[in-house]
């Protein structure tokens, strides 16, 4: 019986990967479980080249890629420190912060800034379809994720509404639950508009963050069941500490280019 030969020139021999990539991989096995905790300090460049017997390039492209993805983040003059993990809501459904935090074991505390009656400005009464000038509900609280802020809410709602919510508990409960079990009104969906901010002096001293520091805004106009308009609000998030994400399907979204052209 004839044997195989040693070797195969036509075999594509498998690919390398790189030696930054292997050392980013085990980088990130030791942070996500746990060896590495967060905000300790990573070994210095020089010790991880000693450790992986490679050179300071490969050990810094190795540290860019994890800061890249926010696993790690620099300090100037005293090292790379492990990032500590987001905290995350999915957009996929509807609702409120503390309902959405408290059901995957977060603690909420929120910080009631005001709650005051102004006339409604034009972007305002657009949103809420009220004729410029009317009285509206505006409400300014911090939200506190594990004792840490991590976002400044601003809220609309027509002044009947408006009403209702200044009188319950706006410290402990979401806008979403009052309305719904308080008012007796039935949440239908929600448009929501996602950007990026620069943080001013009230973001600044709410968020606990410095002045200019990239902050994530949410633009959400929350429907009763029946269509109408009766939440509007500025989400803002600190950019370091929390995440939205949400799952987009191909096919429902193929099927339904396919069904506007028929």
């Amino acid at each position: 019986m004839p044997q195989p030969a040693e070797s195969d020139p036509d075999l594509t021999p498998p690919i390398q990967r790189p030696l930054y990539a292997q050392i980013k991989d085990e980088l990130r096995a030791r942070i996500l479980d746990g060896r590495y905790a967060p905000h300790s300090r990573m070994p210095s460049e020089s010790e991880l080249c000693a450790m992986f017997d490679v050179s300071r390039i490969t050990v810094r492209q190795a540290l860019n890629d994890l800061q890249k993805e926010g696993l790690v983040f620099k300090l100037h003059g005293k090292g790379t420190f492990v990032s500590k993990p987001k905290a995350f809501q999915n957009v996929t459904s509807l609702q409120g912060f503390a309902e959405a935090m408290s059901a995957m074991g977060h603690e909420i505390v929120n910080q009631l800034r005001s709650v005051r009656f102004v006339a409604a400005n034009r972007q305002v009464a657009e949103r809420l379809a009220l004729p410029e000038g009317e009285k509206v509900a505006e409400i300014h609280r911090v939200r506190f994720l594990n004792r840490e802020p991590v976002s400044l809410e601003v809220t609309y709602v027509p002044e009947a509404l408006g009403k209702r919510l200044a009188s319950a508990d706006l410290v402990t409960r979401d806008i979403f639950l009052i309305l719904e079990n308080d008012c007796g009104v039935p949440l239908g969906h929600a448009d929501v508009a996602i950007d990026a901010v620069l943080a001013g002096d009230e973001l600044a001293d709410a968020l606990d963050v410095e002045h200019g520091s990239p902050v994530l805004r949410i633009e959400r106009l929350t429907h009763s069941a029946d269509g109408a308009p009766i939440d509007y609000e500025h989400l803002y998030f600190r950019g370091d500490a929390f995440q939205y994400r949400l799952r987009i399907d191909r096919r429902k979204t193929t099927q339904a280019r396919e069904g506007t052209t028929r």
